[in-house]
């Protein structure tokens, strides 16, 4: 008994100081890390280059977007049979265009066209149309938009796909523009050793560990690589967006995910850091302002035009 005593005279002044040591560190990140550069900052992003207004990731809704003043288009990429990097969010393109093929099984001519309606995944019920239906590839993107900052995510184990991405970024003299991103940690790994010049965001288990270490108090001690944090803004689920995972409908759960994860002084923490937190997929005004409340530093939308317009009417109001 008088050995606890002892011990726990000094575990408990040890936890003190740790504890307020961590948030000091916490509140000034500056003292142990020096802050991250990254060559753009961005408020504006369009999701699959704003598939609520044009049909997703064709050249028409990236030039739109661009036009309605984005300053990042987010898309994803996948390798045809005959090795050209095609813009699409499915491999499987049944959604797209009604034909069950995969991207990977046709060549470039093959490609079919997207349907002429498609359902905005992350606003459902909403529709989108255009007069582009053509899959864009990812080099005419970069053509055509040589500085805009571009967020690509990588959706397969492809190595192949990862160094042709990685090829074009070189050509077209963009590697400090254009983002890497996956839900892999494994593909992630993948993509930063094939170009370390890239800045990347975090994938769900990278992000699992942020938060980790935020709970135990060590993330102030700990250095990191990542640029961008990008996720899902909770209280869009089960209302804009209706997930399949059938965890995912419960509104516990979901209530439980915005607590964990929408932390005001985790967000703080990683932007005093350098890094720029990115919420999505923000459809409706009242998303967007929760998410800037939040402490996101950039919104991601399927309605380029809408954010455009939320954001010139904060500036005015300012």
């Amino acid at each position: 008994m008088e050995n606890m005593s002892s011990s726990l005279y000094f575990i408990i002044p040890a936890l003190g100081g740790y504890t307020l040591t961590s948030l000091y560190l916490l509140k000034n990140p500056h003292i142990l890390h020096r802050k991250r550069r990254t060559a753009f900052n961005c408020t504006h992003i369009s999701h699959r280059g704003g598939s609520g207004e044009r049909i997703e990731s064709t050249m028409e809704a990236f030039s739109h977007a661009v036009q309605q003043g984005t300053e990042m288009l987010e898309m994803d990429c996948h390798l045809t049979r005959d090795g050209h990097v095609v813009v699409s969010h499915d491999e499987n393109l049944l959604r797209q265009t009604g034909q069950d093929v995969t991207i990977s099984s046709l060549s470039l001519e093959e490609m079919p066209l997207y349907k002429e309606r498609m359902e905005v995944t992350f606003f459902a019920g909403h529709y989108s149309t255009g007069t582009d239906r053509k899959f864009a590839l990812l080099e005419d993107v970069f053509r055509m938009f040589p500085n805009m900052p571009i967020n690509i995510e990588i959706k397969e184990e492809n190595t192949m796909l990862i160094q042709k991405v990685s090829d074009l970024v070189k050509k077209y003299d963009r590697e400090e523009i254009t983002v890497w991103a996956t839900e892999n940690s494994s593909i992630m790994k993948n993509c930063c050793a094939i170009n370390t010049n890239m800045p990347y965001s975090f994938s769900i288990s990278r992000g699992m560990q942020l938060l980790l270490l935020f709970y135990s108090g060590l993330l102030p001690f700990v250095p990191l690589g990542e640029s961008f944090l990008q996720f899902y803004l909770p209280r869009i689920i089960n209302r804009t967006y209706i997930p399949e995972e059938r965890i995912l409908k419960s509104r516990l759960v979901i209530s439980f995910i915005e607590k964990l994860t929408m932390r005001k002084s985790l967000l703080k923490h990683l932007v005093s850091r350098g890094i720029q937190v990115h919420l999505f997929v923000c459809n409706e005004e009242q998303d967007i302002t929760a998410a800037f409340k939040t402490g996101a530093t950039g919104v991601m939308t399927d309605y380029p035009t809408l954010l455009s317009n939320y954001l010139s009417r904060q500036r005015n109001q300012d």
